[in-house]
């Protein structure tokens, strides 16, 4: 199965042909799409399917051109934090947003709970900032790639050890492919640095930055990594479109010293153009993106 085939209506781990799913190079743009309403049409008919590939809705994502009087509307700044605009739920397959961010404004370093995610900047310019996942923290959709690897490495050591047998040589627990299938296969997945309740801190390790201009698209899922954004600019204010699926209201974020992850819930600023009336406060939701 090719990468660009996956399920997005099913949870990236869910994925039948797991690897780390990514469409990174430039896609040909078959069509252009006027109008932000427009794109969610096409959106809503794409999701009806049973079964919805990523290069899909990345076309439909790039095939907009942004145009304020489009999305004007929907894209309500605060002064102190960056802001989420529920612009449709998508019948429970998937939601879109938009982000207004202040200058200067950034989300804390966070993963997507499992889900696919999409972005393309409307307006300004943002900076995505790639981490590696702590090694103590690890998503469910790693822990099955590394299944999947370690199986392979123990089907190739199986017949290593058969062709050792017949010369009668034994490999012993030195062997790194004999050591108790590395802490039991990690019991499945779970990593031995959890020990007793307790946290290894782990400084997080930055693996690559991307500075996103106008009508950018970029996709990312928890195989790929954790990230930030950022509004680079002390001056500008920035907005980007975003496309979750499935959706989802939690996730985790990121102590960028320690690595430590915390469950928030995710919340939305204004929903279809109006303001939620409500009290906020300071939470560590504002750090997810």
């Amino acid at each position: 199965m090719e990468i660009e085939s996956a399920n997005c209506k099913h949870r990236v781990s869910e994925c039948t042909d797991i690897e780390r799913l990514s469409v990174e190079r430039p896609l040909k743009i078959e069509r252009e799409i006027d109008g932000l309403e427009n794109l969610v049409a096409e959106l809503h008919g794409v999701f009806s399917k049973d079964h919805v590939n990523i290069q899909e809705v990345q076309k439909l994502m790039s095939g907009y051109k942004s145009n304020p009087k489009h999305w004007r509307k929907y894209a309500k700044f605060d002064r102190f934090r960056y802001t989420r605009n529920l612009v449709d739920a998508g019948n429970g397959a998937f939601n879109i947003m938009i982000l207004c961010w202040g200058p200067g404004h950034a989300s804390a370093i966070h993963d997507h709970a499992d889900s696919h995610c999409f972005m393309k900047l409307l307006s300004g310019s943002l900076e995505e900032v790639r981490y590696d996942w702590p090694e103590n923290v690890q998503p469910e959709v790693i822990k099955r790639i590394k299944k999947k690897q370690s199986r392979r490495c123990c089907s190739e050591s199986n017949d290593i050890n058969e062709k050792l047998k017949d010369l009668n040589i034994t490999c012993d627990d030195t062997c790194p492919n004999s050591r108790q299938n590395n802490c039991q296969e990690k019991q499945d997945g779970e990593d031995c640095n959890y020990q007793n309740g307790g946290f290894n801190a782990q400084t997080m390790e930055e693996i690559g930055r991307t500075r996103l201009e106008i009508d950018d698209v970029c996709y990312i899922n928890d195989a790929l990594g954790l990230h930030r954004m950022e509004n680079p600019s002390h001056v500008d204010g920035a907005v980007s479109l975003h496309l979750y699926c499935p959706p989802f209201n939690s996730c985790r974020v990121f102590d960028s010293r320690t690595g430590k992850p915390t469950n928030v819930q995710v919340t939305f600023w204004s929903m279809y153009g109006k303001k939620i009336k409500r009290v906020i406060e300071a939470n560590p939701a504002d750090g997810q993106e």
